[in-house]
């Protein structure tokens, strides 16, 4: 049991000291941990910030979204900056407005995020997106998911009947193929056969 015991606060310490760690692609210094003009994307981020993290700048990057639940683990974070980013206004932007709507007042002034996509909402403000809008554009990107599902289908069923029509059109052409070669053989047994008839005649009447 005792041992048992030992196990778990070792791998809780473990876990304790590996999310403490600064992220590889960014540089922290007495709780201001700057991931900034890294070209990030969002795939590219980071899973976990230090928890005693109290500045946090991802600004100028190629962020798109922020992943659910990055920025709820930081109980002492007290400033963000996440403009200069590529954000996508759709529903992958619902975790970030989430975030940004239970943010006090004093600290919305320094994120004014703005969409970049879609073009129906280029230049808004990401917190002053209704669900409407969003769930919207959530819409439309299902609808053009599905007509590209849509499209891909369509070319690989014509890629099938392409396919089917060249091996129909090989297997006349091996027919025709065969069947000429069957008449060539049969007429030639026949030519070598009058020959050689003929060639027997001959030799009859040069005997008698």
């Amino acid at each position: 049991m005792d041992l048992l015991l030992f196990y778990l606060l070792f791998l809780l310490g473990v876990k304790g000291q590996v999310s403490s760690v600064c992220p590889h692609s960014c540089s922290c210094h007495q709780g201001h941990v700057n991931c900034s003009h890294k070209s990030l994307t969002s795939s590219m981020l980071p899973s976990h910030f230090p928890p005693g993290t109290t500045q946090l700048n991802l600004h100028n990057n190629l962020l798109t979204i922020l992943p659910n639940g990055l920025l709820d683990d930081l109980p002492y974070l007290r400033s963000v900056t996440l403009h200069g980013n590529l954000w996508a206004c759709d529903c992958g932007v619902l975790y970030l407005r989430a975030w940004l709507i239970h943010q006090p007042s004093s600290r919305l002034s320094s994120l004014n995020i703005s969409c970049t996509s879609p073009p129906s909402l280029r230049g808004r403000l990401v917190l002053h997106l209704t669900e409407e809008e969003v769930l919207e554009s959530c819409h439309y990107w299902y609808c053009d998911l599905a007509l590209a599902s849509q499209v891909c289908l369509f070319v690989f069923v014509l890629v099938q009947v392409l396919l089917l029509v060249a091996v129909i059109v090989f297997l006349r052409r091996f027919e025709r193929l065969s069947r000429e070669a069957r008449r060539t053989t049969v007429a030639t047994s026949a030519f070598g056969d009058s020959v050689m008839a003929n060639e027997y005649e001959a030799l009859k009447e040069s005997r008698a």
